[in-house]
């Protein structure tokens, strides 16, 4: 600034009750801060306000321009901004003095007319002394008249910026809605209360609740339950949508105003509410010292960033912000006068909004802000309250350590989840999770796809008879999804019992890193971006729904939407390759599907099961099948492999097929007299043979012994009396058996039909049996409902492959001479 400028600025300072300096910056430091508070302004923070309200004002009273010259000169000399800023400020508001006054005239008579009535009867003598001082000083040699002042403003260069500009403090801008930043970085003077606020209107008391906080507000804050349901209540007519605001509990006190904005079509933009405030609350934080400045920047880089992906200008954004606040107070304000201070914002020459929130970043802070973000954010167990948010929203809270002790009830809750839904109990340890893990149902799904966009699809009429209309249109409905790798689908299961695994305390933490660290690992091999992994997730969804639950479709299109999503700001590096769980191979696959209704559908590998669930298995194994240790079991299969029920249909009832009348008599001595149990059981095959009920002198019934086999031969396994060798011996016997005797899966579930039903025993459920069998027979046999077995997902044994590749590596290893 010139010495005409400042010169003009310390005379300016005479209509300042008295204050008299040669220069303007001179002033005692002691006395200047002690005036400051004496005109109410208590610290920097107060002071910009100041500065804001007097210069941006588009039709400021003088008094306020006259305010800000010796607001300027009184910081400068208290230490409070530098004396560059102090020279700047005092620039503006000369600046804006020129303009706007001619004379000294016009404007000694304004701030006489402005100061009118606001200041006292003796501070008004003094003012008009000021006056009177001031105009005879225009005449004296050493002073500086109005036009030596106009010319000294002409000639003078633009003055600098008012607002910080370093890259790293551009995006403080954004919070110029609650705290303008005149000065960076921020000292405990820039708002000497932030800790005790961050306490009052927060709850926060240290920097991992503070953190906690910010990282909600980034990735879902209020704005998801607004958005979700304000979607949900679109759907609805005026009469449901009352009825849901009735029913509206107690936390709910935005749902009148968000029936309204529905009602009158308002935009569903409300996420300026959320990403504004983080920037408030780095401030506060930068200011108490809960954070460092370099995170603080790095927080509000974070939201300028968010921002700017939705948010063109600022009437926009501050439109969200007022939406959202509507919402959050339950009061409509969208009609209400805006503040001084948001008008000022939006049209003061001299605002920090001047420049678009998409122009707060450069590339640099943008890197360095990522960076710090994800790196918040980078371990798996951040995966893991991703996909558990989306049915768990309460799961973003935890953000700054996922795997902090929530407490006993939390623990024992987890631990109840377990136990009920997945029968899993602390004595398995963590390996048991596992069995949870189902890449062969995954595969199941892509090959289904995949075929139904080439329009080869499972057949419709079976032996059995045809599947639902509904089921069958769900058949119909993979044609949409053949490019999105179906892994999502159980991955986000295992990830949520993988997630309560933790809460729960049972297991070993260790392991259960491990495990997430592999799903993060196997996530990111399949999907390369988290849009493809919630497009995924998406279209999956939309062909499986769960009835029991409640869709997921609106939560997971709302992480698709937002930017702030946890899933956008996750460590997308797979690393070394690994799964949680392994893959069994395409073979070995098949050969356990032989089990076919016969037991529920086996999607992964068998697991040695604890104890517990040990003892329940070898109660079946020995009810059934008289089976009492390793040794003998190992004997039994080798004679399913070998001969039986087959053998004994074959050597006791096969040749009454060839002698009728000697099946008529057999069957006529045995109903004449009293038959003990096992007679009764042969009367009840012979009558079977004589109706050739189910088919079963035409029929190959060798499906029922290798279902069977394949029933023990898992159970074996997971009792730990078959090693992994000689599990897979009896897979691979189990394949070549079902080649020989069959070319497709129809003619094996023919015959293993045709087994239960011959071999059953007397039972009065027998119907109800058979009809439960059959019903089951179909849905393996069509895909219909698609999880109810992979047989249309797999080419039988022997067979040529009739099966598109899938467009994904999402699927189970061939072998030489299967290729997928």
């Amino acid at each position: 600034m010139s010495d005409a400028l400042t010169a003009w600025w310390a005379q300016q300072l005479l209509l300042c009750d008295g204050l008299s300096t040669a220069h303007p910056l001179a002033l005692d430091s002691v006395q200047a801060e002690k005036r400051l508070k004496a005109l109410g302004i208590s610290h920097r923070g107060e002071l910009v306000e100041k500065f804001l309200h007097g210069l941006g004002a588009p039709s400021a009273p003088a008094h306020h321009l006259l305010g800000a010259l010796e607001w300027s000169a009184l910081a400068g000399a208290a230490g409070w901004i530098t004396q560059a800023q102090a020279s700047t400020w005092a620039h503006h508001t000369m600046r804006r003095i020129g303009g706007e006054y001619h004379d000294l005239r016009s404007w000694l008579i304004d701030l006489r007319s402005a100061l009118d009535g606001h200041i006292s009867k003796r501070a008004h003598e003094r003012f008009l002394d000021a006056c009177q001082t001031l105009t005879q000083r225009e005449s004296e040699a050493d002073a500086v008249s109005w036009e030596a002042f106009e010319e000294a403003l002409a000639k003078a260069p633009a003055p600098d910026a008012l607002w910080p500009q370093e890259p790293s403090a551009r995006p403080w801008r954004l919070g110029a809605l609650f705290h303008p930043v005149m000065c960076y970085p921020a000292t405990p003077g820039d708002w000497p209360e932030a800790r005790q606020w961050l306490s009052r209107v927060w709850q926060v008391d240290d920097r991992d609740q503070l953190l906690g906080v910010v990282l909600w507000l980034s990735a879902q804050g209020d704005r998801q339950r607004w958005d979700i349901e304000a979607r949900e209540l679109l759907e609805m007519d005026k009469a449901q949508r009352l009825e849901w605001q009735r029913g509206a509990d107690d936390d709910s006190a935005y749902a009148p105003v968000l029936v309204q904005f529905v009602s009158q079509n308002e935009p569903f933009d409300w996420a300026g509410w959320d990403w504004l405030r983080i920037v408030e609350l780095a401030w506060a934080g930068a200011c108490s010292g809960l954070l460092s400045q370099a995170e603080a920047d790095d927080i509000a880089a974070h939201s300028a960033d968010l921002i700017q992906q939705r948010y063109a200008d600022w009437p926009t954004l501050l439109a969200a912000y007022r939406r959202g606040q509507s919402l959050f107070e339950g009061i409509d304000r969208r009609d209400m006068t805006p503040s001084t201070h948001a008008t000022l914002l939006l049209k003061a020459a001299c605002s920090p909004w001047e420049i678009a929130p998409n122009a707060l970043l450069d590339s640099a802070t943008q890197t360095a802000s990522r960076a710090r973000i994800k790196g918040w954010r980078a371990s798996g167990h951040h995966w893991l309250l991703a996909l558990a948010s989306v049915r768990e929203p309460d799961a973003l809270l935890r953000q700054v350590d996922p795997g902090a002790f929530m407490g006993e009830k939390r623990r024992a809750d987890a631990a109840l989840y377990l136990q009920d839904a997945l029968s899993l109990h602390a004595d398995e340890g963590a390996g048991a999770l596992e069995r949870y893990w189902l890449p062969a149902q995954a595969h199941h799904l892509n090959q289904l796809a995949a075929d139904a966009v080439h329009g080869v699809m499972p057949p419709a009429q079976t032996v059995f008879g045809r599947p639902s209309v509904d089921d069958a249109r769900q058949l119909q409905s993979l044609k949409g999804v053949s490019r999105h790798a179906a892994t999502i689908h159980m991955a986000e299961k295992f990830a949520f019992y993988l997630y309560m695994a933790f809460d729960s305390h049972l297991f070993e933490s260790k392991a259960l890193t491990e495990y997430a660290d592999a799903l993060k690992s196997c996530l990111c091999r399949f999907y390369p971006s988290p849009k493809h992994l919630l497009e995924a997730w998406f279209a999956w969804e939309g062909c499986l729904p769960e009835p029991e639950h409640d869709s997921l479709i609106g939560e997971i299109a709302w992480h698709l939407d937002d930017p702030g999503s946890l899933f956008y700001w996750l460590d997308w590096h797979p690393g070394s390759w690994r799964e949680p769980g392994e893959r069994p191979s395409l073979t070995h696959f098949t050969a356990m599907a032989l089990v076919g209704p016969l037991n529920s559908a086996v999607w992964s590998e068998p697991q040695i099961e604890s104890e517990r669930e040990k003892a329940s298995i070898r109660e079946w194994v020995d009810t059934h099948y008289h089976l009492a240790s390793a040794a003998d079991m190992q004997d039994f299969l080798g004679f399913m492999l070998e001969s039986g029920d087959r053998q004994e249909y074959q050597i006791n009832y096969a040749p009454y097929t060839l002698n009728p009348e000697r099946l008529k008599s057999e069957i006529a001595i045995l109903e004449s007299g009293e038959c003990v149990e096992e007679e009764r059981h042969h009367l009840l095959r012979l009558r079977r043979v004589r109706d050739n009920e189910d088919g079963c002198n035409d029929v190959d019934m060798a499906a029922w012994d290798i279902a069977q086999l394949m029933d023990l031969a898992i159970a074996g396994r997971q009792l730990g009396w078959l090693d992994r060798d000689a599990f897979d011996r009896t897979l691979d016997r189990a394949y070549q058996l079902a080649d020989t005797h069959y070319a497709g899966w129809q003619e094996y579930a023919a015959g293993m039909y045709a087994g239960f039903s011959f071999f059953m025993g007397e039972t009065p459920e027998r119907e109800e049996f058979l009809a439960g069998f059959r019903q089951a027979m179909v849905a393996w046999l069509s895909g219909a409902p698609i999880l109810a077995g992979p047989w249309t997902s797999l080419d039988f044994p022997g067979t040529r492959p009739r099966h598109f590749a899938p467009l994904h590596i999402d699927t189970l290893p061939g072998d030489q001479r299967i290729l997928h």
